[in-house]
This record gives C-alpha cells, structure tokens and sequence, in this order.
C-alpha cells in the first residue's frame, strides 16, 4: 500500500515557476516508477511526466518538454515537478501517481494516486 501526498501547487502569474512535491508512505518506494498527470477543467486526465524506480530513465509530453523536469529522492520517499516558464494552458489539477515496476504514460497502469494540488498560470 503507497500512499501519496501532492503539495506545492498555487497560482503563478505566465512565466512564473511552481515546485510540485509527492510524499509518499510505505517503504518500497523505490520500487515504484512514479507519474505526474494533469487534469484541466471538462478534459480527461493526461499524462505529464514519468521517471523510473532508479530515477535514470525521465520521459516528458512534447508540451512540457524543456520547461518540467521531474526528479526524485528515493531516501525522502519524495518525487517532485520542477515547472518553469508556466503557460495559462498548463493550469489544471495535478496529480501524482506510482506504478509498481517499470513507468508508463498510461493512467489505467499506474496502483496508487494523489488527491490532487491545483496550479493555476494566469495570462
């Protein structure tokens, strides 16, 4: 059982930059690949980052590419989402998420989910 706890959202004006922090529960932590999603209002929730159980392996959507940059301390049981040069088309909820083993850009592949930290960019 992991549990996850998402912090660091809040509004930033475009441009700006956001931190998001995942603290999670359990100790096998390092043996999950960890997902950050997003969900805007009236749209389904999508894929944002990944980064494998060693933290070696990083895969970004073209949107964020260059501008997020996930990372994670397995001895803090934390994952986080560096976001910078923040666009109004990046507001929505984020969400992080673990996957037992290997990362995926799928939502339906990942066991345990966040409550959730809004961001908001404003224009």
């Amino acid at each position: 059982q992991v549990q996850l706890v998402e912090s660091g959202g809040g509004l930033v004006q475009a441009g700006g930059s956001l931190r998001l922090s995942c603290a999670a529960s359990g100790r096998t932590f390092s043996r999950y690949a960890m997902g950050w999603f997003r969900q805007a209002p009236g749209k389904e929730r999508e894929f944002v980052s990944a980064i494998s159980w060693s933290g070696a392996s990083t895969y970004y959507v073209d949107s964020v590419k260059g501008r997020f940059t996930i990372s994670r301390d397995n001895a803090k049981n934390t994952v986080y989402l560096q976001m910078n040069s923040l666009k109004p088309e990046d507001t929505a909820v984020y969400y992080c998420a673990a996957e037992y083993g290997r990362w995926s850009t799928s939502r339906e592949e990942y066991d345990y989910w966040g409550q959730g930290t809004q961001v908001t960019v404003s224009s």
